[in-house]
């Protein structure tokens, strides 16, 4: 499999980016600095561009079976700006899949079923705009016609992985407070090969 993956030098894309290569797969990373990769891998292709500059994206997708998008909110609008750009670069391409790393601020809220959690009395974030630009990369995705699945972490501390945690459709598992970075990105790269949550939300805590 030749996946596309944005966001490869974070926390959990880096992870995704090993687990990758160490199963075989080749890798194309879009990156502002490639310097901040330092694996060499003959079934790596680092390319140093832009992911909101559409050429540098069309560029990256070139080839690719599949789309793992770790970006962050990057205190901009980089989510709102670049969803309509990955949109149209899949679509000429011809590639259906892609799965993003969101935030449970986005998954329904249990108490208030008709908002997200975010607007509801359940987040404990007094500033939403991390959560505001999520949403917006969900709402194009869910209009799309790819084949889309959102991982929507909790709290995301740098601890050792535990190798087991709950996951539920559009719903944070309940009581659900945390889930380590690395955690989350083994559930991400394990649905590579996985139709299980096609078009879905997906809550991950422990």
């Amino acid at each position: 499999m030749h996946i596309l993956l944005l966001g490869a030098t974070g926390r959990v894309g880096s992870h995704i980016l090993n687990y990758s290569l160490k199963d075989g797969h080749s890798v194309t990373a879009l990156v502002r600095d490639s310097g901040k990769i330092q694996i060499e891998d003959e079934r790596l292709n680092v390319i140093e561009g832009n992911v909101i500059n559409a050429p540098d994206l069309l560029q990256a997708v070139h080839g690719v079976d599949m789309v793992i998008s770790a970006l962050g909110t990057d205190q901009s609008t980089t989510l709102t700006d670049v969803a309509p750009l990955i949109i149209n670069a899949m679509n000429k391409e011809g590639i259906k899949r892609i799965i993003t790393v969101g935030t449970a601020g986005i998954l329904n809220s249990r108490t208030q079923p008709d908002i997200l959690r975010y607007q509801s009395g359940e987040s404990k974030r007094k500033l939403t705009r991390a959560a505001e630009e999520h949403e917006n990369f969900y709402r194009s995705l869910d209009d799309s016609s790819l084949d889309w699945t959102i991982v929507c972490p909790t709290y995301l501390p740098d601890e050792p992985p535990v190798g087991h945690y709950r996951t539920e459709r559009e719903y944070l598992p309940e009581n659900g407070t945390k889930i380590s970075v690395q955690d989350t990105a083994s559930f991400v790269y394990s649905l590579a090969g996985s139709d299980e949550y096609i078009k879905t939300r997906v809550g991950i805590s422990y």
